[in-house]
């Protein structure tokens, strides 16, 4: 069976190709612009040319996309429209009155008011009591006049989101069913599908959002779809989700707002199935691409996942792997602020026209270029050499934009480029460690990414950490994170109860409602039931906090004993203590969850020999001094148990890892590396 995996990136597009005993197949093409689908059906081209693929061999093809959170950041969504109950239309205006710059000379809107201006929303009577009940019905000519002067404005998606409608969604629900018998050409959110719980403003936000993506979630993976079936790909497409897990295009476009993150989950999924290959359960994973750093924290063997995460400046609740995304990677640039100091990002030189050394009209210094000027990236085997690099734009544009300015040494400015990029990073760690309740240096790195090796050992050096996990192919493990990424089908729903008074019964039956909806989810994925495990989860707090701490529960008999001691432990971690005052359940979520059948990563194709080296390059690094030689090694040439020390360069097609001195690698039967520190 051939399987494959595609993440576009905002430099390069990843490709992975599992073919059962074989050993895989993976590449790193450019990404393409505006429209990133053509890298993925360009890809299609590339294994069938390259690697004997053909098309009608593909069985499994999944993809991660950024296409909902680029349409939200350029801001290039279609007009939406939002209909909310009579007195509420402005809530997506006001939002919570909160301000993360409340000293900035010039305050700017922290709402994200621009997805339905004012002239684009509506309000019609109806109304839902605080426990559920019907109090004013809905005024269905008042929503069909709304509706009527909404689409003659051209608003082509509409968002609804009624008081209460989490609780008793039955006026949302009659209300997309007259507006899409009206306008079957209309897309329709609804607060109730979308985001059944609590808290008006959050609950406007994502419904109104899922509405301004969802045309162009849908005519993306419907041109995809297209695309692949007329290159003779049979299998469905399936998208990798900001959870963790992946579900077929159709059901991914009911709820797109599912999709942002959907890159770097997969690559925290395929860093934490490297973990558990090399019995290593806790692990910090730093995805560094040519854009920006993701960077994540995974703890027993099971990444961190959070009820709502940042999009575009502006939180979002929906649930998300637990990445920290920072402005920070191979094609940031470097610049003099004007204080005279030394800055890195969050601008990037993209894929095009890329960092200076690229040669294609690039005028600005990155890290990429730094990385050539200190000596760890061989020109001539960049992307496994489909790219040659010029060197001498490298040296170039960073002695004219950096080291005159600053009146040190072209040497000196690149390492100055990558201690500034190193500190960024490291503050994107702590912040996902410590914000946690977390040591650092109690987790194992793993780096991602086409430039995640060349930092990695700065980075340890950096929070005191003394090993290092190499996976076999980190350039494109994001890509192969969704192959072995589960099916996976989430479902909440609102359960406001204080915990003394909750009922093991009314508990048992919200989650026979969970579980038939995600099973129903479920059946359009696979015939295989009997495979599915379920997981239960439960959103508490403390009866009048506003934030809430999700906990892991069984269907048993002490449900309600185990949910008070494992929020109770949470809360500890998180914030030190615990004031053990009264409970409450605030929501409740059933997971629905089909692993692959296989992992298999195929044979490491390792050749081996007596001397494995190919060579020796001169390096810089960050702390050491004078430039020293570093034995270059093809990192797929060396043999299972093979022990080295640094200064070294592992170079593979799809990154280049720096080793530096004080530590020492040793290959495992995987094929993975582990680097352990052998220096204080």
């Amino acid at each position: 069976m051939i399987e494959i995996g595609v993440d576009i990136g905002g430099t390069f597009t990843d490709i992975v190709c599992r073919e059962g005993g074989k050993p895989l197949h993976v590449a790193k093409v450019p990404t393409s612009r505006p429209d990133p689908s053509q890298a993925v059906l360009n890809a299609i081209g590339s294994l069938c040319q390259e690697w004997g693929v053909t098309p009608e061999g593909i069985r499994r093809f999944i993809h991660g996309t950024t296409v909902a959170t680029n349409a939200v950041i350029e801001r290039r969504g279609p007009r939406t429209g939002l209909i909310a109950t009579k007195g509420f239309k402005d809530i997506l205006e006001l939002g919570r009155q909160m301000r993360t710059s409340v000293y900035s000379v010039r305050l700017q809107p922290e709402v994200p008011s621009f997805l339905a201006p004012g002239e684009f929303r509506a309000e019609v009577p109806e109304r839902i009591s605080a426990s559920g009940q019907v109090v004013t019905e809905l005024d269905e000519a008042a929503l069909t006049e709304a509706v009527a002067s909404l689409v003659d404005k051209g608003v082509e998606s509409i968002a609804i989101c009624f008081l209460f409608s989490f609780l008793n969604p039955v006026h949302e629900r009659r209300a997309a069913e007259l507006i899409r018998e009206t306008y079957p050409g209309l897309d329709v959110s609804i607060s109730s599908e979308v985001d059944p719980t609590f808290r008006e403003y959050e609950r406007t936000v994502v419904t109104t959002l899922d509405a301004y993506i969802k045309p162009v979630v849908n005519t993306y993976l419907s041109d995809l779809e297209s695309g692949l079936a007329q290159g003779g790909v049979a299998a469905k497409l399936q998208i990798m989700q900001s959870r963790g897990g992946i579900s077929l295009a159709g059901i991914a476009r009911q709820r797109p707002v599912r999709l942002f993150l959907s890159g770097p989950a997969a690559g925290v999924i395929g860093a934490q199935r490297m973990g558990t290959m090399e019995n290593i359960d806790s692990i910090i994973s730093v995805d560094i691409g040519g854009t920006s750093s993701d960077i994540a924290l995974i703890r027993a063997g099971e990444p961190l996942i959070r009820s709502q995460g940042l999009v575009a400046g502006y939180q979002v609740r929906v649930p998300m792997v637990d990445v920290n995304a920072i402005g920070a990677g191979g094609g940031s640039m470097a610049w003099i602020d004007g204080a005279g100091g030394l800055r890195v990002g969050p601008r990037s030189a993209g894929s095009v026209p890329g960092p200076a050394c690229y040669g294609q009209g690039g005028t600005e210094p990155t890290v990429a270029d730094a990385s050539i000027v200190l000596g760890y990236i061989d020109p001539n085997y960049f992307a496994g050499g489909r790219f040659q690099l010029k060197p001498e734009l490298a040296h170039s544009v960073i002695a004219e934009k950096v080291a005159e300015p600053l009146g040190i040494s072209v040497r000196d400015a690149a390492l100055g480029i990558h201690r500034v990029v190193a500190a960024q990073m490291v503050e994107g760690i702590r912040l996902v460690s410590i914000r946690q309740g977390f040591d650092a240096r109690e987790f194992t790195l793993m780096p991602l990414g086409g430039s995640g090796g060349i930092h990695i050992c700065a980075l340890a050096a950096e929070l005191g950490t003394s090993r290092i996990l190499l996976p076999q192919h980190p350039g494109v493990l994001s890509a192969l994170g969704m192959l072995m990424a589960p099916v996976e089908h989430e479902v909440s729903m609102a359960f406001p109860t204080p915990l003394a008074s909750a009922n093991l019964a009314d508990i048992q039956k919200a989650i026979a409602e969970l579980d038939a909806q995600c099973s129903t989810l479920m059946s359009r994925e696979t015939k295989d039931v009997d495979r599915v495990t379920v997981q239960y989860f439960a959103d508490v707090c403390y009866i009048g906090q506003a934030h809430h701490i999700e906990v892991p529960f069984e269907l048993r008999v002490d449900t309600l004993l185990q949910l008070r001691e494992g929020f109770t432990q949470a809360y500890k971690r998180v914030f030190g203590h615990s004031p053990g005052t009264a409970e409450k359940i605030v929501n409740l979520r059933a997971i629905h969850r089909l692993e692959p059948e296989t992992g298999d990563m195929g044979p490491a194709s390792m050749k081996g020999g007596p001397d494995p080296a190919k060579g020796v390059r001169e390096i810089s690094v960050i702390g050491h001094g004078e430039p020293m030689a570093a034995k270059v090694f093809a990192r797929h040439d060396l043999p299972a148990g093979a022990v080295f020390e640094g200064p070294a360069i592992l170079e593979q097609p799809d990154s280049t890892t720096i080793v530096y001195p004080g530590w020492s690698a040793h290959v495992q039967e995987s094929g993975n590396i582990i680097l352990t520190k052998t220096e204080v």
